[in-house]
């Protein structure tokens, strides 16, 4: 299902329009496989940007695909973005800058904003590899010079701890903490390992270490800080707190919108980027870029005459619309659009959206037109890939499917399902939402069209540190009949009895409310209202 896309000539434009559900990922993934050199795309906004190093691997799961993410705080606010989000930047900083990235994803907000200079970056990355001699007292003022703080337990990115001749080490830009074994002063095992339970993991043969934050803290810097400051900023600087507390080697709360102050020069995304990159706008980002600018603009008139903590200028810390849009010029491009009005587009419409599949639990069969729809649709020479959201998920939906007459073939991936020539196949993907390839005759089907008034679970990154499984989770009554063990979140294992009706006084007199009708052990019953159906799983394990 590759096909072929019109690339862009180094300073001209293509557009394209007319994305229906998850498509444009589909679009962008074949785009960076036909490209064959590093593909950066600016979405106008981080739901976008998210969305799409999600769903792009799944079509394309050999490109490295990595997200640049915005610090998560509003332009000149008094605290500090989160360890982990540092974290991610830094090292998504580092693998474009050593060209170990296909495609990087930033939303516009990130890309407006002043950057670290490259050569810092490169300056204060370095190596720890096994079999090498180590010295315990310099590592730790390497470390201490390059931002990370000695504690007694490691629990976050940027955190160290020496124990006799243990070494526990949270780098900055790894998911996992790794502990250092040294014999006499020789590095002799190197292991990732839980921060929870503090088992190892697995063996590694060295470790990257990146700063531990996204400006110097050393003398240098602190000095460099310091002279910029009284350029900047009438008045004695020793009664201003931010000067107190970086020529003491603190970082106060909100520092980072003082970067260009360490540094003699500050970078942006584009000096990280080769200059052969095919940069994608996602979206029109000119309405976002103008309303971000002018909120900045606003909290800059707001919070200035706060002379104690004095404020940079916004263009000293974000590039202006002109100043962005010039940045691109240079670069081969391809701009989405949400509306194609008197606009010439590279190539014609090729996705459809999806008709309605929702499933009707009141109907005598809820899936009747999920089955009209890929009979008809295998007529006319078409193949359906319906997804589910996670493993437990799909064995569920298969079962579901196969209580109507449904079959479908199970794949693994989506080459898998490419390399097959089955009508009507089941995997998992994270598609958000599905469409029609017309080209490909390939409908996508998602359990967000099934489940039309289920919200799309969170894909936040909290989410994935969450110990509570959403694979047993219902997403539609149907998918449960009266004697079936289901397991509500608070109140544990029970019984399904089935739906009631029952007036509980609310809404007009006489109105109705339907309740799922739990039995427990000794004949205690529990209603639950069916717009409380997340609260309910399908239990899976051995007879209650």
């Amino acid at each position: 299902m590759q096909q072929k896309h019109t690339l862009p000539a180094p300073g001209t434009v293509l557009r394209y329009a007319h994305f229906d559900g998850s498509s444009d990922a589909l679009f962008l993934a074949q785009l960076a496989r036909q490209a064959k050199k590093p593909v950066t795309i600016i979405t106008a906004n981080a739901l976008d940007a998210q969305r799409l190093l999600e769903e792009m691997p799944y079509f394309a799961p050999e490109l490295k695909t990595h997200l640049l993410p915005d610090w998560e705080t509003l332009p000149y606010d008094t605290f500090s973005p989160h360890h982990d989000l540092v974290s991610e930047r830094l090292a998504t900083l580092y693998q474009v800058m050593s060209g170990a990235c296909d495609v990087l994803i930033a939303p516009l907000t990130t890309a407006l904003y002043r950057m670290l200079p490259r050569e810092y970056l490169a300056a204060h990355t370095f190596f720890l590899k096994q079999g090498e001699t180590l010295d315990v007292a310099a590592l730790r003022s390497q470390l201490t010079l390059a931002g990370y703080s000695h504690v007694t337990q490691v629990f976050s990115p940027g955190e160290y701890s020496v124990r006799g001749g243990l070494i526990d080490l949270f780098p900055m830009g790894s998911p996992l903490p790794y502990r250092i074994d040294l014999l006499d002063n020789e590095i002799d095992t190197i292991r990732t390992f839980d921060v929870d339970t503090q088992r190892s993991i697995y063996p590694v043969n060295e470790i990257r270490l990146l700063p531990a934050r996204e400006f110097p803290l050393d003398e240098a810097g602190r000095t460099c800080f310091r002279g910029n400051f009284r350029e900047k900023f009438e008045g004695d600087p020793s009664k201003k707190q931010i000067y107190k507390d970086i020529s003491k080697g603190l970082t106060p709360a909100g520092i980072e919108y003082y970067l260009p102050l360490f540094f003699t020069q500050t970078a942006t995304l584009f000096d990280y980027l080769p200059e052969n990159t095919l940069l994608c706008l996602h979206q029109d980002v000119r309405p976002v870029l103008d309303e971000f600018w002018r909120d900045t603009q606003s909290r800059y008139q707001l919070l200035r005459g706060d002379s104690d903590r004095p404020l940079l200028p916004p263009q000293e810390l974000f590039l202006s619309s002109d100043s962005f849009f010039g940045q691109l010029k240079p670069y081969s491009r391809i701009e989405i659009l949400a509306d194609a009005q008197d606009v010439k587009l590279a190539a014609p419409r090729t996705t459809t959206p999806l008709p309605s599949v929702q499933v009707n639990r009141h109907a005598e069969n809820p899936l009747e037109k999920l089955a009209v729809f890929t009979a008809q649709f295998k007529m006319t020479g078409g193949r359906v890939l319906l997804l589910a959201e996670s493993m437990g998920r799909r064995e569920l939906v298969a079962e579901y499917l196969q209580q109507y007459d449904l079959h479908p073939v199970v794949c693994q991936d989506f080459a898998a399902f490419l390399g097959s020539q089955e009508p009507f196949m089941l995997g998992v993907a994270p598609l958000h939402t599905g469409f029609v390839g017309q080209a490909a005759k390939i409908a996508f089907i998602t359990e967000s069209e099934l489940y039309a008034t289920h919200v799309h679970g969170r894909r936040e990154r909290d989410s994935r540190k969450s110990s509570t499984s959403t694979d047993n989770l219902l997403r539609d009554l149907s998918e449960i009949k009266p004697g079936d063990p289901v397991v509500h979140e608070q109140h544990g294992i029970g019984r399904y009895l089935g739906l009631v009706s029952m007036d509980v006084g609310e809404g007009e007199p006489g109105e109705m409310s339907e309740f799922l009708a739990l039995e427990y052990d000794g004949g205690d019953k529990l209603y639950v209202p069916v717009s409380q159906l997340y609260l309910i799983g399908r239990y899976s394990g051995g007879a209650p």
